[in-house]
């Protein structure tokens, strides 16, 4: 086989894969950079009574404020047909299970799902499913998660550790967990670490193709 022929294949190949490293790098680079301005926004609104601070067009919820932290144009946490009686938490998950952009193992930036943090349809079961959601702020290399919510009285900041889901504090009186669910008749309070179901990257998959202008006609003179 001509040499020559050997040494463009093998230029060919390593062509190919720094191409393929590139582009890669460059995905993780752009999510990285949602999600850092993600966690960076919601940071900025803890303490706010109500997110009508922030802005009016969205729901002063959970929900609310992950679509004010992620906002940009043509990027949309919600999937296109929201299904009947689907909160707007559930829906958000069913978007990122479709996606593929589900994950265990948290990253700053990414969405952190909850469910039964309260009795939404109010008949004293917990049977709610997917309830609550947030912005994963920091997570510390012991498995301390810090993350930014809207909940009862304003934006907050919460913990929960990602191995100890049910331990309130440690041996040094340090909180692992904060409370995230109030007791009631039908059972104890709960951590936010008891509470968890999953976390999921946002990144430019979630961005909705925009339908292309129809060019404008130049006005004909007569």
């Amino acid at each position: 086989m001509n040499r020559g022929f050997l040494l463009g294949v093998v230029l060919g190949v390593l062509l190919c894969g720094q191409a393929a490293e590139a582009a890669r790098r460059g995905a993780q680079g752009a999510r990285t950079e949602i999600g850092r301005r993600a966690a960076s926004r919601a940071a900025l609104w803890v303490g706010l009574p109500s997110l009508s601070r922030v802005s009016r067009e969205v729901n002063d919820d959970c929900s609310g404020l992950t679509h004010l932290a992620y906002w940009r144009p043509g990027l949309s946490l919600m999937p296109e047909a929201p299904q009947p009686g689907e909160n707007g938490v559930a829906a958000i998950y069913r978007k990122a299970q479709a996606l593929g952009v589900l994950r265990q193992q948290p990253r700053p930036g990414d969405l952190v799902f909850f469910q039964e943090t309260y009795d939404r349809n109010r008949d004293g079961r917990r049977n709610d499913g997917l309830t609550h959601i947030g912005v994963v702020e920091r997570v510390s290399g012991d498995g301390r998660v810090t993350f930014v919510h809207r909940a009862g009285g304003g934006v907050k900041r919460s913990r929960f550790h990602l191995y100890q889901r049910d331990v309130r504090r440690d041996g040094k009186g340090r909180v692992l967990n904060d409370w995230l669910r109030r007791a009631d008749r039908k059972g104890r309070a709960q951590l936010a670490g008891e509470l968890v179901v999953g976390f999921a990257a946002v990144d430019e998959r979630w961005v909705v193709p925009q339908p292309a202008r129809t060019a404008r006609r130049a006005p004909v003179r007569r």
